[in-house]
Parts: C-alpha cells; sequence; structure tokens
C-alpha cells in the first residue's frame, strides 16, 4: 500500500493505494500536467458524501483506463 498525504479544504488527508494503482495516478498526473494532489482534490470535491476517497480515486483510475482504452 501507498499513503498519500494531502491537505482538502484546509485540513490533512490521506489516501491509502496499492503501488499498481499510485503509478497509474501518477502516470495520469503527468499526462493531465498537474500533481496527484490535485487530481485528489478534484475526486474529493466530485464524491458524494460519505463515499470512502481511496474507494474514489481508484474508480476514477479505473475510469481514465477505460477512456484511453476506446
Amino acid at each position: 500500500m501507498h499513503k498519500i498525504s494531502v491537505s482538502l479544504s484546509g485540513h490533512q488527508t490521506s489516501v491509502s493505494l496499492e503501488q499498481e494503482f499510485f503509478e497509474l495516478l501518477k502516470k495520469f498526473a503527468g499526462e493531465q500536467k498537474t500533481s496527484v494532489a490535485a487530481i485528489i482534490q478534484q475526486i474529493d470535491a466530485m464524491r458524494k458524501p460519505g463515499t470512502n476517497l481511496s474507494s474514489e480515486t481508484r474508480i476514477w483510475i479505473l475510469k481514465q483506463i477505460l477512456k484511453t482504452s476506446k
């Protein structure tokens, strides 16, 4: 597991991802010319209340993979 610490709305939180997901997140951040933290902030802003940020991040990564495979 890889733990990513980010500041969201002025408070520190962390996202735990398997190494493979973390590598993909870094890849997508590079392609979008942004940071991993910025992507996680976007995911946090879009997620429904009560959903797990780590899970939502994995789903976001999966959606990116599906977009690029079309």
